[in-house]
């Protein structure tokens, strides 16, 4: 973000993550200390800040700092990893995003054991709807997008054909070679398999 032209600020209680993790050519604050301190905040600039992103390795530190961020300095945009997935809600309840690694894992790990026929590229809310990347099953080639879908379980919202990405409409053609990215009910994953061929 950086490298973009972006104004950026990191803060370490570590001084020696910064020599580990950041490149040379980064342009923005370092800064050594605690997440939550408000001096150390305001020095980093986030007064000013559209955004703040906290992922420590302790949901506590995480959630304290994204909490002072949003209650206290207003930032708009205010991310926090979290690894327990329980806690996650609550919190995206108080207006912070969260990144729940813990549940993107175990989706990943899933897909890897069972050698689905797509993969799981991210997950909303508590898992409830997840974002599948897959290519489109030889049986499938010919049929209409709505053909494949099923209201309020399974949507077909992006397909990239010969390197051109797309937004289907319920009469579009689906071809060989497609790739789509697939709106899906976590509840439908089983659908979901015997629609690509699995089950």
């Amino acid at each position: 973000m950086s490298a973009e032209g972006h104004e950026i600020a990191i803060i370490d209680k570590r001084a020696d993550a910064f020599e580990r993790w950041i490149p040379e050519n980064f342009v923005g604050l370092k800064l050594k200390g605690s997440g939550f301190d408000r001096e150390l905040l305001e020095r980093g600039g986030i007064s000013e800040a559209h955004a703040f992103v906290s992922v420590t390795n302790g949901d506590n530190s995480n959630i304290v700092s994204a909490r002072v961020a949003r209650e206290y300095f207003k930032v708009p945009r205010v991310i926090a990893r979290i690894y327990d997935p329980r806690r996650a809600d609550i919190y995206r309840r108080l207006g912070i995003e969260t990144v729940a690694s813990v549940v993107w894992a175990v989706g990943r790990i899933r897909t890897l054991l069972e050698r689905l026929p797509y993969e799981e590229e991210s997950s909303y809310g508590n898992g409830e709807v997840v974002l599948i990347r897959t290519e489109l099953p030889p049986h499938l080639a010919g049929r209409k997008v709505g053909d494949v879908e099923v209201s309020g379980e399974i949507r077909v919202v992006q397909i990239t054909r010969k390197g051109r990405a797309f937004i289907p409409g319920e009469g579009s053609v689906l071809t060989t070679d497609d790739n789509l990215r697939l709106a899906v009910s976590a509840d439908a994953l089983g659908l979901l398999d015997k629609l690509l061929g699995r089950g």
